[in-house]
């Protein structure tokens, strides 16, 4: 960790506090005088992470830093990367196949797909607009459903066979009828009920035949009556022994027409 400074001539004692600092960034402070081989391999990434951050570097390039990290130590070292950017102004350029880290850590995020960028924005423009069928089932979960525009005005309506309805979103320019498109839906989008919901618009019916307990969420996989597959994702405010919702219960799905996205995009 300290050999970086020590080739910037930095004075011994200022060494020992910036690298004390590091170890504990890190929590690594109680192996400090053990050697690499006495690291496991997630240990020596987290020293290589300190040795890079030891310096201040104007631009700091991350190649898959946290991915020999347990879960908790990592969504830990998250934080304190984001803070350490944002109090000596780094930019950190990182490398990850963890879209969860990416939402995360960046102010900005460039999907690629085979050396070409797909999208460039913030997150939330990522996430919730993405550009293409990649983009969006790359970031997340997402249900498409393909069908062809009825009517472009306002609301705008496309009739989708997956679905079994036509489904209503929000107007966007340069669609015209019969084009073919995808809606992308997220599944934390989707009301999940066993009774009809009054709405009168992405109103669908279904039966349940996978539930995922995660704890604080639980994931249904419903089947409609066209047979594609949608799934949900329903936060868990009360305990599963009063879950309402079971296997192979017939259920209704709804969201809200903003909740669609439109791509134009070919499969």
């Amino acid at each position: 960790v300290a050999f970086g400074l020590k080739q910037d001539r930095m004075p011994a004692d200022d060494i020992k506090q910036r690298v004390r600092e590091m170890l504990e960034l890190v929590q690594l402070d109680r192996f400090a005088s053990r050697k690499p081989h006495q690291l496991s391999g997630g240990q020596r990434q987290r020293v290589a992470l300190a040795r890079s951050l030891a310096k201040h570097p104007k631009l700091l390039l991350l190649d898959e830093p946290l991915a020999a990290l347990d879960k908790k130590l990592r969504e830990q070292t998250q934080f304190e990367l984001m803070n350490i950017q944002d109090e000596v102004g780094i930019t950190f350029i990182v490398v990850t196949h963890d879209q969860e880290e990416a939402m995360t850590l960046a102010t900005r995020i460039a999907v690629m797909n085979n050396g070409t960028i797909q999208q460039i924005g913030s997150p939330t423009e990522v996430y919730e607009y993405p550009a293409s069928r990649f983009v969006a089932d790359f970031l997340g979960s997402v249900n498409l459903f393909e069908g062809e525009v009825t009517s472009p005005d306002d609301p705008l309506v496309v009739r989708s066979t997956d679905a079994g309805i036509d489904l209503t979103l929000e107007p966007r320019e340069g669609v015209a009828n019969g084009h073919k498109v995808a809606v992308a839906v997220r599944p934390e989008k989707i009301d999940i009920a066993r009774e009809q919901p009054p709405q009168d618009f992405n109103v669908c019916n279904g039966q349940v035949v996978d539930i995922a307990y995660q704890g604080s969420v639980s994931i249904y996989r419903v089947r409609l009556e066209s047979g594609h597959m949608v799934r949900v994702n329903s936060q868990n405010e009360t305990r599963t022994a009063r879950r309402a919702i079971d296997w192979d219960d017939r259920v209704w799905l709804a969201w809200d027409r903003e909740a669609g996205v439109l791509l134009q995009d070919t499969p």
